[in-house]
């Protein structure tokens, strides 16, 4: 029973199939589909039902699989423990961020730490909140960057940040007379949205509770905020955005960016990790990272109101 036999399923069943597996271990598949058929033959126990496909594992396979993840981890800690006792901050991390998210705060502090931390081979994957989650629970990814609170035992978050909710309102809206909003103002204009998945799209529909089919003449969703704000410069209504993809908007349409009263709506941005997880030196030296480079206007204490989407 080898390590390397523990690390090919977890593959397998991270990835449902043999072939991918292979290519994620790089090894070839023949070379996997041997080693696990001797641990299975070891065992006397099939791990994997090879007649579904995907591929599933057995009953009794989920629970050597889900021991195999823990062995693998302990391995894992010990170089961890050899590289804390040597002071170094070294290895690879893997990083789920979602898009909301994506293109405001990673510009803010991804080259310092890659400079101050030469070290670390940083991978960065932009997915949506359920995937990242899957991820960590896969441990595919040591590290996700989401909204929180998220409600999973099998999962501990380190809060960074408190991020307003702002209205980005058309001229041709009665809203935009206004200097602050509240979610009722802005019931009486087509809100355009977020396409399904998105954790922000959610928390907009929680905080405005007025979403249904829509029955105007024009209706808009999609997977990016920069194009939300430019239907409304072109095409009219609002759309609300987080903190972050505000602070970038040109002069000539910061008119449009609308305050709410107190309490302000704002989503809790946070990293997450597996509770198990390990590279927690690396976890406290990007979490130190990103609250350096938070700008002065988002607070890094919770003020205002949460607005949950789960």
């Amino acid at each position: 029973m080898t390590i390397i036999q523990f690390e090919y399923i977890i593959a397998v069943d991270n990835y449902r199939h043999f072939g991918r597996a292979a290519d994620a271990c790089f090894v070839t598949q023949p070379t996997l589909s041997m080693q696990i058929q001797k641990l299975e033959d070891q065992l006397g126990v099939l791990i994997f039902d090879r007649s579904k496909q995907p591929v599933v594992p057995t009953e009794m396979g989920k629970t050597i699989i889900a021991q195999a993840r823990k062995v693998v981890n302990e391995a894992k800690r010990l170089n961890e423990i050899v590289a804390e006792e040597k002071g170094e901050i070294a290895g690879e991390l893997s990083i789920g961020i979602i898009p909301t998210l994506s293109p405001y705060l990673l510009p803010l502090f991804i080259h310092n730490f890659i400079e101050r931390y030469p070290n670390v081979k940083v991978k960065i994957y932009e997915l949506i909140t359920e995937e990242v989650v899957k991820r960590l629970k896969n441990e595919i990814i040591d590290i996700g960057i989401i909204v929180t609170p998220y409600d999973d035992p099998g999962l501990v978050a380190k809060p960074l940040f408190y991020e307003e909710f702002y209205a980005y309102v058309s001229e041709k809206s009665e809203v935009y007379k206004k200097d602050k909003v509240t979610a009722d103002d802005l019931k009486g204009d087509s809100i355009l949205l977020l396409n399904e998945g998105h954790c922000f799209r959610e928390q907009v529909i929680n905080l405005c509770q007025i979403y249904k089919e829509h029955d105007s003449q024009f209706k808009y969703e999609s997977g990016s905020l920069e194009a939300l704000k430019r239907i409304v410069d072109i095409h009219g209504g609002l759309t609300l955005l987080p903190q972050l993809a505000t602070l970038d908007i040109e002069e000539k349409h910061r008119k449009k960016i609308k305050q709410f009263v107190d309490p302000k709506p704002v989503r809790e941005v946070s990293l997450v990790m597996h509770r198990s997880y390990l590279k927690r030196k690396l976890v406290e030296a990007l979490h130190k990272e990103i609250l350096e480079a938070i700008p002065d206007k988002v607070d890094i204490k919770k003020n205002g109101e949460v607005i949950k989407w789960k």
